[in-house]
């Protein structure tokens, strides 16, 4: 039996008694334990024991729908909240919550290949994520609108998943849900870089370096996937989805580099601005396969990363770094420094 898998013992003790939906560390805790008892479903299932509903229903919610990939592994759930008393303002109607890898487990060979179908970029169209997909846009669909209060919350792979679908729906239907990525992946060199202890101007250099080459590269032989990016960068801007991260977590490193560089550069000067502004929407890998299209002439896949707007939560506590239970911890317990990125166009 994992150390996280019993709520009275693991769970977050410090809202036993009562929950506070105006508090963004409740929010974060109820989000990261519904993602947890979703691991923990899987587990059940084949150890024929019953442990995972005390992780939603300690918090009034019960499961309403359970998602499964093509090998039938739960990969994620939908649980619905049903306070006795009527439901807070704050509070979600909804939580679609999805687990991340399970080593040593019946699914991991799936789960690994699913992360190495995401280092390339090429995750979009397999069973997880479609159904993930088709299953969010029913359940909108029954609620009647996008503001009846559906949440996306999702770990390592799960946060993929829940990044995923944020983004088709507010691509699609102009609904920004709110969304709770924790150690969401990131394939970037910032883990190496970081690794190498690189000097601060030394690495300032490498990465405006960088966005001038991408942004010259933007400007000549990508322009028509520069416009593309432009334009979706416009229909992705209000959707702020909550980023939780910690600093020495080489698996999501990139996304701490990818929001603080390009806001260094923003605010650098009026020369580099614009330069920030073409790069942060692109990248080598997309620029590159936008020369050499498919025969069918299919565009290439947006980078998972790039994203316009979202809040960034860095955690620097002790403990795994990758651990999804130090989100459920309270805020006296973890170094939370929060900072909020919202594109503005050019």
């Amino acid at each position: 039996m994992g150390s996280n898998e019993v709520f009275a013992v693991s769970g977050p003790k410090h809202m036993m008694t009562k929950i506070n939906w105006n508090s963004e560390e409740h929010r974060r805790c109820i989000a990261a334990c519904l993602v947890n008892g979703t691991y923990i479903m899987e587990h059940d299932g084949y150890r024929h024991r019953r442990l995972a509903p005390a992780w939603w229903e300690s918090f009034q919610f019960r499961y309403i729908n359970v998602l499964r990939d093509d090998d039938a592994f739960i990969f994620g759930a939908i649980f619905e909240y049903v306070p006795p008393n009527g439901r807070h303002p704050r509070a979600p109607r909804y939580i679609v919550a999805f687990r991340g890898t399970i080593p040593l487990h019946f699914t991991g060979f799936t789960d690994m290949h699913l992360n190495l179908k995401y280092m390339i970029n090429k995750h979009h169209d397999t069973g997880r994520y479609r159904r993930a997909r088709e299953q969010v846009g029913r359940l909108l669909d029954a609620v009647g609108n996008c503001s009846a209060g559906v949440w996306l919350a999702g770990h390592s792979l799960g946060a993929c998943i829940a990044l995923d679908v944020g983004r088709h729906v507010m691509e699609r239907r102009g609904c920004g849900l709110p969304t709770f990525l924790f150690n969401p992946p990131h394939v970037s060199l910032a883990p190496v870089l970081n690794k190498l202890r690189m000097a601060d101007k030394a690495k300032r250099d490498l990465y405006i370096t960088s966005f001038m080459v991408k942004a010259a590269l933007a400007k000549t032989v990508g322009r028509a996937l520069e416009k593309g990016m432009a334009e979706l960068f416009d229909r992705l801007a209000p959707w702020v989805p909550e980023l939780y991260v910690h600093e020495k977590d080489f698996i999501c490193q990139g996304f701490i580099d990818y929001f603080e560089q390009r806001q260094r550069m923003l605010e650098r000067s009026r020369i580099l601005r614009p330069v920030a502004e073409v790069a942060m929407r692109m990248s080598f890998r997309d620029m590159w396969i936008s020369l050499h299209k498919t025969e069918n002439g299919e565009e290439p896949r947006v980078r998972p990363h790039l994203l316009p707007s979202a809040r960034l939560w860095k955690n620097s506590s002790e403990g795994y770094p990758h651990g999804l239970e130090q989100w459920w911890q309270p805020d006296s317990r973890l170094n939370l420094r929060p900072r909020q990125y919202i594109y503005h166009g050019p």
